[in-house]
Parts: structure tokens; sequence; C-alpha cells
């Protein structure tokens, strides 16, 4: 059980990080202010963290046998 909770947390956690560099890279291209970069950027995290939580779980736990 313990494990599964660690793999599933590195897990989204790498996703959401993946997709604030995304965002934090698209924005590099574009006319807006460090403060809206960066802000965007942990809004992305954030929000992709709370998306990803309930549906990384389960998968990494049925894939671990748990």
């Amino acid at each position: 059980m313990r494990k599964a909770s660690i793999i599933s947390a590195l897990v989204y956690l790498g996703i959401s990080c993946l997709a604030a560099g995304l965002f934090l890279a698209i924005t590099l291209a574009g006319d807006y202010s460090w403060v809206a970069r960066l802000g965007g950027s942990a809004w992305i995290f954030l929000l992709s963290n709370i998306v990803l939580m309930p549906l990384v779980i389960p998968v990494v736990k049925k894939r671990l046998g748990a």
C-alpha cells in the first residue's frame, strides 16, 4: 500500500511538473510579465495535481496488485 502511494505521487507530481514547465516554455515566446508566467505555471501545477491524483492512484494500485 505504501509503495503504491509513493509511486503514484511521483507519477502525478512528475506529470504536473512537466505541464507547468511546458506552460512556462510556451509563455516565453509571448509578451507576458514574469509574474504572469510564474503564476500561471503554479496554477497549472496545482490544477493538474488536483485532476491527476484521483486518476493516477487507482491505476498504479491496479498495476501493482495492491
